[in-house]
Parts: structure tokens; sequence; C-alpha cells
């Protein structure tokens, strides 16, 4: 049998102030007024705090920093230690972490948002998900990690157990950045949510069958990874997911069609042909192991 990867190394999670455009001019607006203060958030909508203006610097968390200039719109910052650098890796491809009006970030690679943001919070979409397949007191796989946002759900939820694969280091390395993704050592989860970097079609045949209780499956689009979408990929998932286990694949919009394919119904049809029963739900599909 197949050897599952070591977990993601840990990399302690950020807790400086991250800034966008309209922070660091609400900041500097603050300080032409002679404000003493700005009260405000810097950890992209989690809490709301104070800082004390000074004229070359704000002190916030027993520290100082200088105020920003020329920030870009669509772009998150961070305190590398000497400068606000931009939540961006370029290896192949551009990879950022972007702000949205609803505090929690999505994130893009080279432009293309990977998390439905125009009508809902990308983390109240991935709580509407996670609630399908009913993860309290259960053992979940996340296939496709990302950001964490159903992982955060299912640790809220109750999960037993979270297993997460993500193969992206980069994208691991914008959740050590994002506050709203969940720290897999954190105290406070208990060990219940086990990170692995490593592409889970080659390590899912490592998990032994019938081991898992419910799926979460938000591939990337089928024209970048097809494999995921594969009628042998959907028998793995069958293999280790239990008799009666629920499963939510993303897939867009079922209204939508792509390039003149019904890919919601391709999904569907695939699945079924892997041992599950199948309906379309929000903007994917739910099955359950037959």
């Amino acid at each position: 049998m197949p050897v599952l990867p070591d977990r993601a190394p840990h990399v302690p999670h950020y807790s400086g102030p991250l800034l966008t455009r309209s922070l660091a001019e609400s900041l500097a607006a603050a300080r032409a007024s002679g404000s003493a203060s700005w009260t405000g958030s810097l950890d992209l909508g989690l809490s709301t705090g104070s800082v004390l203006l000074g004229g070359d610097s704000w002190h916030w968390r027993n520290r100082h920093y200088p105020y920003p200039d020329r920030l870009k719109e669509r772009t998150i910052y961070y305190w590398d230690g000497q400068d606000f650098s931009a939540v961006s890796h370029f290896s192949g491809s551009l990879i950022k972490l972007v702000p949205t009006e609803w505090g929690a970030p999505t994130f893009e690679i080279d432009g293309i948002k990977m998390l439905p943001t125009s009508q809902v919070s990308p983390f109240d979409d991935a709580r509407r998900k996670v609630a399908l397949v009913e993860p309290r007191g259960k053992t979940v796989l996340d296939t496709c990690g990302g950001l964490g946002y159903f992982a955060a759900c299912c640790l809220e939820a109750g999960a037993a157990r979270i297993r997460s694969f993500e193969k992206n280091a980069d994208v691991l390395w914008l959740r050590t950045l994002n506050p709203w993704s969940p720290d897999a050592d954190a105290v406070a989860n208990g060990g219940r949510l086990e990170l692995t970097q490593a592409d889970v079609t080659k390590s899912i045949g490592g998990i032994e069958s019938a081991t898992v209780d419910a799926v979460l499956h938000d591939p990337p689009r089928f024209g970048i990874a097809g494999e995921l979408y594969s009628g042998a990929f959907y028998e793995e998932l069958a293999r280790v997911l239990n008799r009666g286990g629920r499963l939510f694949h993303y897939t867009g919009s079922p209204n939508k069609l792509s390039s003149g394919r019904d890919l919601p119904r391709e999904v569907s049809n695939r699945l079924e042909q892997a041992g599950f029963n199948t309906r379309l739900a929000l903007d994917g599909v739910l099955a359950t192991r037959r």
C-alpha cells in the first residue's frame, strides 16, 4: 500500500498587520486630520482595534510601522520586517491573496479568481457547502485544501478529523498570511486538522478503504486539472468513503455551460458510474455513496 506523504511542515502563521490601499489611505487621512488614533481592522475583518498615530509612524501591538504609500488596488500587504510587501508569489504562476468586501479574502492564480465572492463571502459560501455533508463527529477528506475555508468550517461544525491535501506550496504560503485560514497546529484545533502538501490523486491510494465519512472536493477548473474529474479518481473516492457517506463536488454554477459542455451533468454521470447517487446542489453535485 502506498505511504502517505508527511504532513505539511509547520510554518507559524503571521500575526502582524495586513493592509489594503483603502486602509492605508484611511490611516493617512486620520493622521492628516490631527487624530491621535485610528480604529479599524488590521486582520481582514476578524477583529477591530485601535492604532496610535504619530507623525512618521503608527503604533500597533507594541510595534511601530511606517505609513505605506503607492499600494495597489486588489492587493493585500504584510509587514516583511522591513517594508509592506504584497501577499503574492510568482513561481511559474502568479498567485496572490485578494481582498473582498466581505473580509475573508479570495485568491487568484494568473488573474483567475479561485473562490466565489460576487454575492457572498467566500467563507460563508464554504460554510453552506460544508453543511451539505453534515461533518459533526465525522472524518472528512478535503481533497484540494486551497485557503482552508472548507477545513475551517468543518472544525467550526465539530468534525472529528479533517484530512486535507494541497499540493501548491505557494497556496500553503498564502494560508500562513491569511488570518481566515486555519492553522493545523493551533492548540484550539485539538489536532483535528491534518494538512498534507501533496497531490491527492497520487496520495489517495494510501488512504485505507471505508475510513472516511464525508468528502469535500473543490478542484481547479477542468481545463487545468482534468484528472480530478476522472472516473478513476471518483472510484478512489468511492473506495475510501463509507457507504452512506456524502460527497460535495464543486463544479461551478449548474445553470452555466462551459465550452458547450454541461459539466455538472458529466460529473454526476461519472459519479453514478463510480458508485454514488447524485443530485445537483448549490453550484455543484451532492453525492451519496451507495
